[in-house]
């Protein structure tokens, strides 16, 4: 379902001038259909993310509608796990190693993801800021895996990777889904975690998956709790 100005404009936080401002300097993608702008969830999760925008807890709430249970990002987590060493000298090579280090199943065409992903970032940047990225592949299901990952790369050393605050990049959060719907789901509370200044300092400080885990399970408890209007854990 593609969505229109208003409630594009509501799930970003902004009003709708500053989202035509951003369509006619041509940094958000819209579709003009009857003289309308229509969006996709996915153009607007990524450009939150790139822009290091609040992730509306109404987005993710709408994502959540359907009956089938969608998977938690500490859980994710645990099945892309936390790697460190990931060396390269450009985003290319950068990439190509993490790709390797995902846990996926056999048989799995690592070279084609490494493809699908590079051709991601030929779109724009994934750069998420602060020194992170969030590289994924714009068709969710390129790979069709039955559980979706999340890994956490550390680099060797920080590489460029065109964010917009232009910060070097010394963290990827890759995201593997098996589909739309749980790919944008994840990439909202991706988006949502990284803004938690506990977890960004797990992020900095380089934490393994025991400690970085409970904070991500935390923020996802408080998005939870803003849904149903309970008081925040």
């Amino acid at each position: 379902m593609h969505l229109t100005s208003r409630d594009a404009a509501r799930l970003l936080g902004v009003s709708e001038s500053t989202l035509y401002r951003w369509i006619r300097s041509g940094d958000l993608n819209a579709t003009l259909a009857n003289d309308q702008y229509r969006f996709n969830r996915i153009d607007l999760l990524e450009f939150a993310a790139s822009r290091n925008l609040d992730i509306s807890a109404d987005l993710i709430a709408e994502l959540e509608t359907e009956r089938q249970e969608l998977p938690s990002l500490a859980d994710a987590i645990r099945g892309g796990g936390v790697h460190r060493g990931i060396s390269g000298a450009d985003k290319a090579s950068i990439l190509k190693a993490v790709v390797e280090r995902l846990p996926l199943p056999r048989p799995s065409d690592r070279e084609l993801l490494h493809r699908v992903l590079l051709a991601r970032e030929a779109l724009g940047s994934t750069g998420f800021g602060n020194g992170i990225a969030i590289p994924h592949p714009r068709n969710p299901i390129v790979l069709r895996v039955r559980k979706p990952e999340v890994a956490i790369c550390y680099l060797d050393r920080p590489v460029d990777f065109e964010a917009l605050d232009g910060k070097p990049v010394h963290t990827l959060v890759t995201l593997v889904s098996p589909s739309t719907r749980v790919h944008l789901h994840l990439l909202a509370v991706i988006a949502a975690a990284l803004h938690d200044p506990a977890v960004a300092a797990k992020l900095e400080a380089r934490a393994g998956a025991d400690e970085l885990v409970p904070e991500v399970a935390r923020v996802e408890a408080a998005i939870a709790a803003r849904r149903l209007g309970a008081p925040r854990p």
